[in-house]
């Protein structure tokens, strides 16, 4: 084995010169920060080099892989040092957004790339919008630039307050048009098909719908049927459902999912609130509210509960929403083993670019994110969630938020979904028992600096076999500083 000295010295010829104590900051203790103070400097290439000569303590292979190809050797030290200086990218590879989990749901939007919308804003011979509006208007609404300066920000279009949340890695894109249906409004009750075929099949002749079908998988990516605000609550309030006629075909494409519901475009916050939450059900995520509780409607309460998949929240997706839809970076997802033992970590605000997680594993963690874990996020009310504290019925606190997930996926024998989501057959009429998602001390503020959260704290344990989280989690999580917007965390077993 080579000694201390003429590692360095392979070190100095490769072109890399230690010169002097240079440190990067990282957002977790991963990837050479050995001995955890959240920099990469000139103690850790001492550490590696003592260890790569048979010295000093055993890394863990997170710690020590730095070049991601599952050994340590010479090429990890050569990186780490490079890193340390600013000339070596050790997230290179983790750059990437992770693909989306909720693919797997198989609706027909994607939650990544440019997929597309359709909006129909319809009208019927007996129930009329109160106001004129052009499409034009519409797409402007609905596929508008960013713009932080809209008296409607962030909610001043759909396809902004998507970028924003998923970081950019989903851009929507899609086209308006006005329609006025050939029957009164009661024909098409309780049969959105009849509506959406007949919407489709007047434009065929001069639309090339293929275009809106962008994933190639042929079925058109999503369809909006907007109609009056004077339109029926009982059966015109706004849902999202497939399309069920198998046999209708436009331009030889499948209708894919469908959205409708009586929330007019010039009630500009309400209809893209609305209905990006509806094409949150479009990519696969679930309603996370309650479906038939009356004492408990929302399923995340208090200030630290807001999420765009709840009841009536002007916000913006949530961590597990974020995980699901493939919105992180493969670096800005964090799991902690108990291997680790202890580990320190920067949690970035949610709603940024830098947003990034915490992931705490019940056993082994699966890959596609599907099993019982616990995910932290540290909320802001920048972004997407800044139009929460100027409601009178919404409010948040910016801190810590920790939510407890039970993710399991069914495979079915016509569609796949979550096992646990609010009105599957294994969940009941109120908020008891295992829940896709369930908010640690719900009801609560978030956690802030010099909290702990372990085995004492409400909702922080796994499920038991009868439903309750009576399981110690057996870890601890300290809740440090904040400096520079961003939160130190803690994690350790106890």
């Amino acid at each position: 084995m080579k000694n201390l000295k003429q590692i360095l010295s392979s070190v100095v010829c490769s072109g890399l010169i230690f010169a002097q104590a240079v440190s990067a900051e990282i957002s977790t203790f991963y990837k050479g920060d050995f001995d955890n103070n959240g920099v990469i400097d000139i103690s850790d290439i001492t550490h590696m080099c003592e260890y790569l000569c048979g010295k000093g303590s055993t890394p863990d292979s997170i710690t020590a892989d730095i070049t991601g190809d599952d050994r340590t050797d010479i090429a990890d030290l050569v990186a780490l040092r490079a890193e340390a200086i600013g000339q070596y990218d050790m997230d290179s590879e983790d750059g990437k957004f992770i693909d989306a989990p909720v693919a797997k749901i198989e609706t027909s939007l994607s939650s990544q790339g440019e997929p597309s919308l359709v909006i129909f804003c319809v009208e019927f011979p007996d129930c009329k919008y109160s106001r004129d509006f052009t499409a034009e208007m519409v797409d402007d609404i609905a596929f508008g630039d960013a713009n932080e300066e809209s008296e409607y920000f962030p909610f001043e279009s759909m396809t902004a307050f998507y970028e924003r949340s998923s970081k950019g890695v989903m851009h929507l894109t899609g086209r308006t048009f006005r329609y006025t249906a050939q029957n009164p409004i009661s024909y098409y009750t309780d049969n959105l098909d009849l509506l959406a075929y007949e919407c489709f099949k007047f434009f065929e002749g001069s639309v090339d719908f293929k275009k809106y079908d962008t994933d190639d998988d042929g079925v058109i990516d999503a369809s909006l049927f907007a109609v009056p605000e004077s339109a029926d609550e009982n059966y015109w309030w706004p849902y999202s459902i497939p399309f069920s006629t198998d046999n209708c075909r436009i331009d030889g494409l499948k209708i894919g999912h469908m959205i409708t519901g009586n929330v007019a475009p010039y009630d500009v916050v309400n209809f893209n609130s609305s209905y990006l939450h509806e094409m949150g059900h479009c990519m696969g995520i679930p309603d996370y509210y309650l479906y038939y509780s009356e004492d408990d409607y929302e399923g995340m309460n208090g200030n630290a509960g807001p999420e765009l998949m709840d009841a009536d929240a002007f916000s913006d997706f949530g961590a597990f929403s974020k995980l699901m839809l493939g919105w992180y970076r493969k670096e800005q997802i964090n799991v902690f083993e108990k291997s680790m033992k202890k580990a320190v970590y920067k949690l970035h605000d949610a709603q940024s670019e830098n947003g990034n997680c915490i992931i705490i594993p019940h056993g082994k963690p699966d890959k596609n994110y599907f099993s019982e874990y616990m995910i932290i996020e540290y909320i802001t009310e920048n972004g997407n969630n800044s139009v929460l504290n100027t409601l009178s019925w919404q409010s948040m606190k910016p801190g810590i938020r920790i939510m407890h997930i039970k993710a399991d996926f069914v495979k079915g024998p016509w569609w796949n979904y979550f096992k646990y989501e609010n009105g599957s057959e294994e969940t009941g009429y109120d908020d008891e028992g295992i829940r896709l998602l369930r908010l640690v001390n719900d009801g609560k503020d978030p956690f802030d600096s010099g909290d702990i959260i372990d085995s004492s704290v409400s909702g922080f344990g796994w499920y038991d076999v009868y439903g309750n989280e009576t399981l110690d989690v057996g870890v601890k999580v300290h809740i440090g500083e904040i400096e520079d917007d961003c939160y130190t965390i803690t994690v350790s077993c106890e």
